[in-house]
């Protein structure tokens, strides 16, 4: 079974985003914002990263970027969740490492469907 850690510090998007995994037999972990995600993704190297944007401190594109440049962290694929749905932003975004940019409200299909595609079969 995967491992996919949500970071975000909304506690109602975190938990949508638990209910939809767990419903499609993922395991959730979370963090509630950048640094604790990037802790976290270190210390339990998770299939798959769900990354809210808009953050206290270290904000999703900062802590993207952390992990795709760290050695140890480079091959987690980031799916960047988030409010932010300008074309702008999901190219940065994409710039600072991520694999995938969804919108929220989050759709569960579309969401899922994505993250099936990043995941290791």
């Amino acid at each position: 079974m995967a491992t996919v850690l949500i970071v975000d510090d909304s506690p109602t998007e975190t938990h949508v985003l638990k209910s939809i995994l767990e419903k499609n037999g993922l395991t959730a972990l979370t963090a509630e914002n950048g640094e604790a995600g990037v802790e976290t993704a270190k210390a339990e190297m998770p299939d798959l990263i769900l990354m809210d944007v808009v953050m206290p401190g270290l904000n999703g594109f900062q802590a993207t970027r952390k992990l795709s440049k760290d050695a140890q962290t480079a091959q987690i694929p980031v799916i960047l969740v988030t409010t932010k749905d300008q074309e702008t932003d999901r190219m940065w975004g994409l710039r600072q490492g991520a694999k995938e940019y969804v919108t929220k409200p989050v759709e569960a299909a579309d969401l899922m469907a994505k993250i099936r595609g990043l995941l290791p079969a």
